[in-house]
């Protein structure tokens, strides 16, 4: 898979100004984003991407919660993640010089570039 090209994206994400502006920079991809999420697993398997963005604090529940949720369930357990968020864990230094819950970090705001390489390494493209 060319994953720069064919790659469906899920992004969760409670900004809903956040999800507009990466749907139009990141147009090379399939992308569905959800601004609730509560809603996210139902959206995830109507989707069925290849990879999840989650925003690391969101009401009613958090980035962390939600990736639990995910890799809990049998059809979206092996679906991988990473967290984009601007309250990165204390400590990290760089786009994924920092994991939470072994998840790759992106710290908002985040590049083009930097999406890119993420979908890239977790896809293996």
């Amino acid at each position: 898979m060319n994953a720069r090209s064919q790659a469906k994206i899920l992004v969760v994400d409670d900004e809903i100004g956040f999800t507009r502006l990466l749907k139009i920079a990141a147009a090379n991809y399939e992308i569905r984003t959800v601004n609730d999420p509560v809603q996210a697993v139902e959206a995830a398997l109507e989707f069925e991407p290849d990879i999840v963005f989650l925003d690391r604090i969101m009401p009613k529940m958090s980035g962390e919660d939600l990736g639990a949720a995910f890799q809990a369930h049998p059809r979206l357990s092996k679906i991988p993640i990473a967290i984009v968020t601007g309250s990165p864990p204390k400590g990290s230094a760089g786009k994924f010089a920092s994991h939470l819950n072994g998840w790759p970090v992106l710290s908002k705001p985040v590049s083009i570039r930097a999406i890119n390489e993420c979908v890239e390494r977790l896809l293996g493209g």
